[in-house]
């Protein structure tokens, strides 16, 4: 059984955050290079350059790696150095929050 202070779980958090690290770095330099290269001017050339779907299944797969990849990070500092356990599931609560919400407005954002 897990406990509230994560014990237990460090070559799953180990994997998920390299290969989180991975995701991010071989998609923010393509998506880079995608955008540079485009250049949008106006609201009809950003419209456009998000149509594609490999776009924004790229957008997704990427913004997912990196609220996981902010997960696994905040998870560890908060188990470092908040000692307090219900301290910690409140900050815990608080930034699952914060991470889903920002998952879910890239999600109304890329298929409305």
């Amino acid at each position: 059984m897990k406990s509230a202070t994560g014990s237990h779980t460090g070559t799953g958090t180990w994997l998920v955050q390299r290969a989180t690290a991975l995701v991010l770095a071989l998609a923010l330099p393509a998506l880079a290079v995608y955008f540079l290269r485009a250049l949008p001017a106006d609201f009809a050339d950003w419209q456009a350059l998000f149509a594609p779907l490999w776009v924004r299944v790229l957008l997704l797969l990427t913004s997912a790696a990196l609220a996981l990849h902010a997960w696994v990070g905040m998870r560890d500092i908060f188990m470092d150095y908040v000692h307090h356990t219900g301290a910690r599931l409140v900050l815990y609560l608080g930034v699952i929050l914060t991470l889903a919400g920002c998952e879910i407005v890239m999600i109304m954002t890329l298929w409305k």
